[in-house]
């Protein structure tokens, strides 16, 4: 159970620190203390919902099937070597992330709305929540301990952009963090790769 766990925290930690929409607009919202509790908040039930529609509408399917759980086995490997490789290419040319400045402020429903928007038009979120996660959750010796340690991975993340991204504001606005951050997501997904390939 712990590794399925541990398993699950690893790969959605390095999944979702890499920086992309939703990252930018919870950063914004949370810089501006304009509901970035809420953000925050539905950001997570979106990805814990994701996850676990992957772990457990896949996994009945790939069980049956030899074949597609092969297929999933060696796809996520793959996806993983090549995400971790992008990940140390970013590290080469870091980023920064840099506030935008809003003058008026969003009332909830209009954060809401456009927090939902960036959350679920974006295609990767798919091929990240349900696919990728979902169908190495499915191949775990416990994918309820799997989608757990996923839904553990969003709550960490999202929570500590919303609480403490004034905080942070400094440090993430430096080139250098983010280069330390694709180093470790690199090694992160190049771990879970090799569990994989070598389980």
């Amino acid at each position: 159970m712990g590794q399925s766990y541990l398993n699950g925290l690893l790969v959605s930690v390095g999944l979702i620190m890499a920086i992309g929409a939703q990252n930018a607009y919870v950063l914004a919202q949370s810089l501006r203390r304009e509901h970035h509790l809420l953000v925050a908040s539905v950001c997570l039930v979106c990805d814990a919902l994701l996850v676990a529609a992957g772990v457990f509408g896949l996994a009945s399917l790939l069980l049956q099937s030899p074949l597609l759980l092969g297929l999933a086995r060696w796809g996520g490997a793959a996806f993983l070597l090549w995400y971790g490789g992008c990940a140390l290419y970013r590290a080469l040319r870091p980023q920064s992330l840099v506030q935008e400045e809003r003058p008026a402020a969003q009332s909830r429903r209009a954060v809401l709305l456009t927090t939902l928007a960036v959350t679920l038009l974006n295609p990767h979120v798919y091929l990240d929540t349900v696919l990728l996660i979902g169908s190495l959750g499915a191949q775990q010796a416990e994918p309820a301990a799997y989608a757990l340690g996923a839904a553990s991975a969003s709550l960490l993340w999202f929570f500590s952009l919303a609480l403490g991204a004034a905080f942070l504001a400094p440090w993430l606005a430096r080139p250098a963090t983010w280069r330390v951050l694709d180093i470790l997501v690199a090694l992160m997904m190049f771990s879970v790769a090799g569990q994989l390939l070598l389980g």
